[in-house]
């Protein structure tokens, strides 16, 4: 007998130690498949439910395994959740010495060398950065982590930050007289030990990418891979896979050049005039842009003779600032990874320009800076090579990775045609639990009018159900849009994505009555409100991505030449798994009730609308305003506590 069977069976260890154990087949099947595929050493990719537990379906065969296992989830607060919360759960419960440990990327821990001999010197070091600098120096002499998230009287986004963290450019490794003592390799040396290490994906694919070059790793070598919120990966290998040049890299070498100019190299005043140079390049380059949409395909970028001159001259300014840094690289540690820096920067911005058939070169426009992309086409054959240097087991996992009850479009993405798969439905009762409300909206969503029309077809159930509502957008000009006329309406008390913390509004959210959260991308995942203040799901239409987008753009026409049709094949997948994500916001507990409004005609209207329906939980589809207002107050008549996790 496995032992997942005596821990998640009716009468198992869980049902002794949770208070509100509840039995779920699909947990205990799960583990148990988990607990093979650790043992032979085999590629397993499952969809696991809203409701399956999936966390401690994958963490107890995890730890009862006697292996070596490297955990990655999508963000640093699901990581923190599972390394604070689930993890010590289940250590609790299975009573196994294992040891674990947590590692973030190196930009969530303090560098003692930049702090000693940076901060003081950099342009941000005026008005109240001074003072939080003095902050982070008080700090710094009682940590024992380094992690910068315990210093909260300065936010996560605050512009002192980079100058006191490094980056893989600017770091000394063991040249730096503070190597004994550097909080991220001490991080590391504690994750090369422990039996279980936590990560997200970005700090995964971070080691996979420098193994793969043969440059060291930052992860220890594993005897397997759990990876949860698995639908994530392809977007970030993609990132990690391309090339990007921006100019926050330029001016942040241009900074670090100057600070240790006056530390290493005092008379090579010739320095600072070409880092002035460099920057007022970068800036002038940036205005070039200024005619570009905010992401715009490279070729159609240098039709501009502007956008041709600007990038010329920024590249000549790097290649006078390389040539000046490489007369003084000697003289000190910094200024020689500086040469580094600049180096590779001019070698990326000389690749840039090049066609390539497998690559797509693209700019992307921000208020104060730009960056540029050289992002591969197809992923799967890249992704394939990266895993080869962990040679283990490997789990996927995701409540959100078929379209059709089939894995093909995943694990096409990855090359994982080998692998083997586990569909996993939620153990909720969907069919009394929620309704599926199509509404009947006239107009095409690319019609002007789309976003007022939609609104009016939900006003009535938002009404009806007193708020309590998120409303989720494919873009931010229809969220906009959106608010405008609800705050004309002034119904409800509305909460809108970018006007305060994502965190906050959600707790502003739980706490508010008639409330109804606006989000677009990064409120379709990740949120989990368990209760009755969340009854009401929007979805203003189908997410398809942008058109206009130069990565997708890129991409179809890829496909067209394979002779693969483009829509069936990426587009459409992408965006029923993104619906499902969107979906999955309602139904979050046993006890959880609501309405899904889906107000896309193309549901109905399309073909392809069936796709879409088929691949959702199933419940009850209407279109019926009366239905599913006498469905939101039959339910109103039981009470629900209300959780934000």
């Amino acid at each position: 007998m496995q032992q997942s069977e005596n821990i998640f069976s009716p009468d198992g260890l869980l049902s002794e130690h949770l208070k509100d154990f509840r039995y779920r087949p699909q947990q205990q099947e799960m583990s148990a498949e988990i607990e093979t595929a650790l043992e032979q050493g085999s590629r397993l990719i499952i969809e696991a439910g809203t409701g399956v537990g999936k966390t401690y379906a994958y963490l107890v065969p995890a730890l009862l395994s006697g292996k070596k296992v490297m955990i990655s989830t999508g963000t640093r607060h699901l990581q923190d959740q599972l390394y604070f919360k689930d993890l010590p759960a289940v250590l609790d419960i299975v009573k196994k010495p294992v040891s674990t440990a947590l590692l973030k990327g190196r930009a969530n821990y303090l560098c003692l060398y930049r702090l000693k001999h940076h901060v003081s010197r950099i342009r941000v070091n005026t008005g109240g950065a001074a003072e939080k600098a003095q902050i982070i120096r008080n700090w710094s002499k009682v940590t024992r982590t380094g992690e910068i998230a315990e210093v909260n009287s300065i936010g996560e986004g605050d512009p002192i930050w980079p100058a006191v963290t490094s980056t893989v450019e600017n770091c000394l490794g063991a040249l730096c007289p503070d190597f004994e003592e550097c909080h991220v390799f001490k991080a590391r040396d504690k994750a090369q030990d422990a039996d279980i290490v936590v990560v997200n994906h970005h700090l995964f694919f971070s080691d996979l990418i420098l193994k793969h070059a043969d440059f060291g790793n930052l992860l220890p070598q594993v005897d397997a891979c759990i990876l949860d919120e698995a639908h994530q990966l392809p977007e970030i290998a993609s990132d990690f896979l391309a090339t990007t040049t921006s100019s926050y890299q330029i001016n942040n070498l241009g900074e670090d050049i100057v600070a240790a100019q006056v530390e290493e190299v005092p008379q090579a005043s010739d320095l600072r005039d070409l880092v002035d140079t460099a920057q007022k390049m970068v800036a002038e380059f940036r205005l070039a842009l200024a005619k570009c949409n905010e992401r715009t395909l490279w070729q159609e970028a240098i039709k501009s003779e502007a956008v041709q001159e600007g990038f010329a001259e920024l590249y000549i300014s790097l290649d006078r600032l390389f040539e000046e840094l490489s007369i003084w690289s000697d003289c000190g540690k910094v200024l020689s990874r500086c040469k580094e820096r600049c180096e590779t920067l001019q070698k990326q911005l000389r690749q840039f320009s090049e066609i390539e058939e497998d690559v797509v070169s693209w700019v992307e426009r921000f208020e104060k800076g730009f960056k540029l992309h050289s992002t591969p086409l197809m992923i799967a054959d890249l992704f394939q090579a990266l895993m080869q240097n962990y040679r283990c087991s490997w789990i996927f996992t995701s409540a959100t990775l078929t379209m059709n009850s089939r894995f093909d479009h995943f694990q096409q993405q990855l090359g994982l045609g080998e692998a083997d798969t586990l569909l996993l439905d939620s153990p909720f009762d969907f069919e009394a639990s929620a309704r599926l409300f199509l509404p009947s909206i006239k107009v095409d969503p690319g019609n002007d009018d789309y976003t007022r029309l939609m609104l009016d077809a939900v006003l009535p159930v938002l009404q009806a159900n007193r708020g309590r509502a998120f409303i989720l957008f494919s873009s931010h000009r229809a969220l906009q849009l959106a608010a405008h006329v609800l705050r004309i309406q002034d119904e409800f008390n509305l909460l809108v994505q970018g006007e305060a913390p994502r965190r906050e509004l959600l707790d502003r959210f739980v706490k508010t009555e008639q409330a109804v959260l606006l989000g677009a991308s990064s409120f379709w995942e990740g949120v989990d409100i368990r209760g009755s203040a969340l009854s009401c799901v929007v979805i203003d239409k189908l997410p398809f991505a942008a058109p206009d987008d130069p990565v997708l753009a890129g991409r179809l026409q890829a496909l067209r030449r394979m002779g693969v049709n483009p829509f069936m094949f990426h587009q459409l997948p992408q965006a029923v798994i993104a619906l499902k994500q969107g979906v999955g916001r309602l139904i979050r507990d046993e006890g959880d009730y609501g309405v899904v409004a889906v107000c896309d005609p193309r549901l109905t209207a399309k073909s392809y609308g069936k796709t879409f329906i088929d691949s959702l939980p199933d419940m009850p589809v209407t279109s019926s305003l009366d239905e599913v207002v006498h469905f939101l107050f039959q339910h109103e008549k039981s009470g629900h506590e209300i959780s934000c996790n």
